[in-house]
């Protein structure tokens, strides 16, 4: 999960500039641990980014080295002594681009009530009276239809990609939890547009694999929340090639764009994915959403008010007591909590 601000990534993008191909590469293969494979230097400098836990971890790699990193201060107007240590010009472009974060935030206008402001309080009245009118179970299955086809299509068994993939689908605070039980069980959460294009599409175009949505009674519920977001749960099965790994569950969180009509965004998304081998022995593999409207409405407080502890607290209450989003987070509120900064380990069959 990045932790680079704004600031931060622009300052990164434009330092990196200043490393050659070949060292670019190679930083990419070290920050991402061979698991991603860029096609070009755009795209291996933007998965750097990405993937780096902070500005720190990024700059104090051997392969950014002290010349660069003087020469983007230099670019930049900072005039240090030639002979500073590279821990003190890290420090010197860290301090420049939290000056630059302070800046954009004391630009950003005002909130003050105006003629316009009515004008677009009343448009999203409009469309919220229009949410009231969508049949949110058909609005589900064109949007797995879709979904899934896509994000199927960049696996690289399919063929050519049917379409492009990436952030412009998802809102750019959108959040994706990640829970897996394979060979290992883990917790992953990642924040942002990029990083959670880019984990999705990893899983298809790295590791393979073919997630086959289930959109019958049993495997596809819907449901909507009185802020306009539109709630998605679906089940299925994961599979590479010929083999069926596993099942999997996924909770979506839409919410329509204000600027382009009959368009929604993704919003949160929630993963589980379960291998085979992690079955009890006699298991039969049969995808179903295991939960209710009124969990996806629970699940929607944790989602947009997870700062909150008495919320916190509550749907702990819900998840040990045996309901709520419970086929997707441990009751254990350690499990719940858990940043884990490594990607897992591709599924094993």
């Amino acid at each position: 999960m990045s932790g680079l601000s704004q600031s931060e990534m622009e300052g990164c993008r434009n330092l990196l500039g200043l490393l050659d191909n070949d060292e670019i590469m190679a930083l990419c293969d070290t920050v991402t641990n061979r698991l991603v494979h860029p096609e070009d230097r755009q795209d291996a400098i933007r998965a750097i980014l990405v993937y780096s836990q902070s500005v720190e971890e990024l700059l104090r790699r051997r392969k950014v080295h002290r010349e660069a990193i003087f020469k983007y201060l230099a670019t930049q107007e900072i005039v240090v002594s030639p002979a500073t240590e590279k821990h003190n010009l890290i420090q010197h472009a860290k301090d420049y681009w939290d000056k630059r974060s302070e800046l954009e935030l004391k630009k950003m206008p005002e909130p003050i009530t105006k003629k316009e402001d009515i004008q677009l309080f009343q448009q999203q009245a409009k469309e919220d009276k229009k949410a009231e009118k969508v049949d949110f179970h058909r609005l589900g299955e064109e949007f797995c239809h879709w979904f899934f086809e896509l994000l199927n299509s960049q696996n690289p068994l399919m063929g050519p990609p049917q379409d492009e993939w990436g952030p412009q689908h998802f809102w750019h605070d959108v959040k994706l939890r990640f829970y897996y039980n394979t060979s290992e069980q883990n917790v992953i959460d990642y924040h942002g547009a990029e990083i959670v294009s880019l984990r999705l599409l990893s899983l298809v175009k790295e590791e393979f694999l073919f997630l086959n949505p289930n959109l019958d009674s049993r495997g596809l519920k819907c449901a909507s929340s009185p802020h306009g977001l539109v709630m998605i749960g679906v089940a299925g099965t994961v599979h590479r090639g010929d083999t069926c790994l596993g099942i999997f569950e996924q909770i979506f969180g839409l919410i329509r764009c204000p600027f382009v009509e009959n368009t929604w965004k993704i919003k949160f998304i929630n993963l589980r994915i379960i291998g085979g081998n992690s079955l009890a022995p006699g298991t039969v593999l049969k995808p179903a959403v295991t939960f209710e409207q009124s969990d996806l409405e629970a699940f929607y407080n944790v989602i947009t008010l997870c700062d909150n502890t008495e919320v916190r607290l509550n749907v702990k209450q819900t998840l040990d007591s045996g309901t709520g989003d419970q086929a997707l987070c441990s009751g254990n509120e350690a499990l719940l909590n858990k940043r884990e900064p490594s990607l897992p380990n591709p599924l094993k069959h």
